[in-house]
């Protein structure tokens, strides 16, 4: 038998032969290709599913865009033939009272100027459904709507609240030459909060450390991991206490002799419309429709809210959230508002 030199392959009736190393190496690298392969696969069904889904994303935002366009073009060419009659306008404060929200002091006051200014108008009535919200927001439209009242005199601006007109919204109300209601919707709230939680004690069981560094003793007093002093404390609410009267006197301004409640009209007590009119909060309760044939004899009206765009609602939605999860939310902010709507 002739010896087979070292490295050459087994023969066996003059073929080659495999052997066990041989086969088992022959086998991982088939297993691994086949690895390869389905991971290839994977892969591209991964990125074909993004790209569907960008697809759709794209083809859903291009048809919204376009139902905004056609709706605005619509809204534009009806708008003439709707000036030609004699209508109340309204101007929607509807949802909290926030720079980021849909009621914002600019969009409501845009509206307001746009409804004074249109022709066959024959008053101006603010929608209110509101819990209320900022004061800065409040305020602001409060001013404006003393501004535009001397400005136009001889076109009312009313309001008339829905479900809800409390807190900040009852401030913008105030202002404004009437105040009708729903004889079931609440009224007032006329007071200022500031919310939020302390964690110091549970931190402490936990057993984590808080690391806060200020310049400035009282720059985190409101930080929920730290204890308040007394004087913090009495500093907070001498603040609050500030933009309460600040309330309060834009009531009195408002309403004058007309309020008739003692005191405890401005104590955060909120009231149905038909308790708010024997308080003096409001002159009268009634249904839109009702109003509006109280004004013009019919119930004609136009809304003069200006409308956001797709891509203002989308900010609107995100940006708050994307705020509170980098550590931005307002929690602790001082607030015109009804808590528990």
């Amino acid at each position: 038998m002739q010896d087979t030199p070292p490295g050459s392959p087994t023969m066996e009736n003059g073929q080659p032969v495999m052997t066990d190393h041989e086969g088992s190496l022959r086998e991982k690298q088939w297993q691994t290709f086949d690895n390869w392969m389905n991971e290839s696969l994977k892969e591209q069904r991964r990125s074909r599913r993004w790209k569907i889904f960008f697809r759709f994303a794209f083809f859903a935002f291009l048809m919204l865009s376009l139902a905004n366009t056609a709706y605005f073009f619509h809204f534009a060419s009806s708008g003439d033939s709707e000036d030609e009659i004699r209508h109340v306008a309204l101007v929607d404060v509807k949802g909290v009272i926030d720079a980021n929200e849909e009621a914002t002091a600019s969009r409501i006051n845009s509206g307001l100027r746009d409804a004074l200014e249109a022709e066959n108008v024959a008053a101006v009535v603010l929608r209110i459904n509101s819990p209320g919200g900022s004061p800065v927001q409040s305020q602001a439209v409060y001013e404006e709507i003393r501004y535009l009242t001397s400005q136009y005199p001889d076109t009312p601006i009313l309001s008339w609240v829905e479900d809800v007109g409390a807190s900040g919204a009852y401030y913008i109300a105030a202002a404004t030459d009437r105040i009708y209601a729903a004889p079931a919707s609440l009224v007032g709230s006329i007071g200022v909060i500031s919310s939020g939680f302390g964690f110091n004690d549970a931190i402490d069981r936990v057993g984590v450390e808080r690391r806060t560094f200020t310049a400035g003793r009282n720059k985190a007093f409101l930080d929920p991991f730290s204890e308040v002093t007394d004087e913090q404390r009495e500093f907070w609410e001498s603040v609050l206490g500030n933009t309460h009267d600040q309330f309060i006197q834009a009531v009195r301004d408002g309403r004058g002799d007309r309020l008739k409640g003692s005191e405890e009209v401005f104590s955060g007590l909120v009231w149905t419309g038909e308790q708010a009119k024997a308080l003096g909060l409001i002159d009268d309760v009634m249904t839109l429709e009702q109003l509006s044939r109280e004004l013009i004899g019919e119930v004609q009206f136009r809304n003069y809210t200006p409308r956001l765009s797709a891509l203002e609602r989308l900010t609107q939605r995100i940006g708050p959230s994307i705020g509170a999860m980098l550590g931005f939310d307002m929690t602790q902010g001082v607030r015109y508002q009804l808590q528990g709507m």
